[in-house]
């Protein structure tokens, strides 16, 4: 099942401790935008798959985070958002892992609630028998002219 959230209006994310990003919604617009970022970006065609995640979670972030509580400089002063400030914010492995569970990881799944199948019980390479009865197959009648 898709769940719609019709609601165009920024949300306050709590991602860690003390760290509140307030975000607007994800939508396809933004993505594409992200996506074009990348194809337009000197980002090297053989970037390893995490490189490359980093790289596109920053893209997202640039165009969805408005404001932010919990962020400072080396003083502890509460700085305002940028784009190098975001950059950096990411950089922060436990930040750049909760924002990709909490923001993006909803927009790029579609909830499968339901729709999977049970790991085999004797491992991967174990073999799984069928469950169901297969139907029987309908009879055939000869047309009459």
């Amino acid at each position: 099942m898709i769940r719609l959230n019709l609601t165009a209006e920024p949300r306050w994310l709590d991602l860690t401790a003390g760290l509140r990003l307030q975000i607007a919604p994800v939508t396809t617009a933004i993505m594409a935008a992200a996506r074009s970022d990348l194809a337009a970006s000197d980002v090297p065609e053989d970037l390893p798959q995490e490189a490359l995640a980093v790289t596109m979670a920053k893209a997202v972030a640039r165009r969805v985070i408005l404001d932010w509580q919990g962020v400072g400089d080396a003083d502890g002063k509460p700085v305002p958002v940028t784009l190098e400030g975001i950059d950096a914010l990411l950089d922060i492995w436990p930040v750049f892992e909760a924002f990709q569970r909490d923001c993006l990881a909803p927009h790029l799944m579609l909830d499968q609630e339901k729709n999977v199948s049970a790991p085999s019980p004797t491992g991967i390479t174990a073999g799984a028998t069928g469950t169901a009865k297969r139907a029987a197959k309908p009879a055939r009648t000869a047309r009459r002219g």
